[in-house]
């Protein structure tokens, strides 16, 4: 059985008759890791701490177990955030947003141009939200 494209699988679900012989025909190309567990092995590449990984992404260290034990969905601003605070390439930012359904970084955005900017940089959460304020955008924080 080989890889399927997301191409194909569009392709499949819009020509499908129904919906439950296309669940049960492609169940194992459906994504089945949580953010929490994406973000978990993140973490752990990492030599930081969670109290300081939450400083780092401003965010309380409380919110920060919960996200990581699944007990919270973060919003599209607290993954960039924990993103940032984790120091994760744009790649893997993308891929965290991706899995969390959300929005990925869209340079045509000047919001989004300026965080893109900022983790391309490693810049510190505080100075991009600096940035967007100044710039009228909406902090992430």
């Amino acid at each position: 059985m080989g890889e399927k494209t997301t191409g194909d699988l569009c392709s499949e679900l819009m020509s499908a008759s129904d919906i439950n012989s296309y669940l049960s025909e492609n169940q194992p190309y459906f994504s089945e890791e949580s953010i929490s567990q994406l973000l978990m092995e993140m973490y752990r590449k990492k030599s930081i701490s969670k109290a300081a990984l939450a400083r780092k992404a401003g965010m309380s260290e409380v919110y920060l177990h919960q996200v990581f034990s699944g007990r919270r969905n973060p919003s599209r601003d607290r993954l960039i955030c924990l993103c940032i605070g984790l120091e994760a390439a744009l790649e893997e930012t993308q891929q965290v947003l991706k899995q969390a359904g959300y929005a990925q970084l869209y340079p045509k955005s000047k919001r989004d141009a300026i965080i893109t900017y900022g983790i391309l940089h490693h810049t510190e959460l505080g100075e991009i939200n600096d940035k967007l304020f100044s710039e009228n955008e909406k902090t992430l924080f």
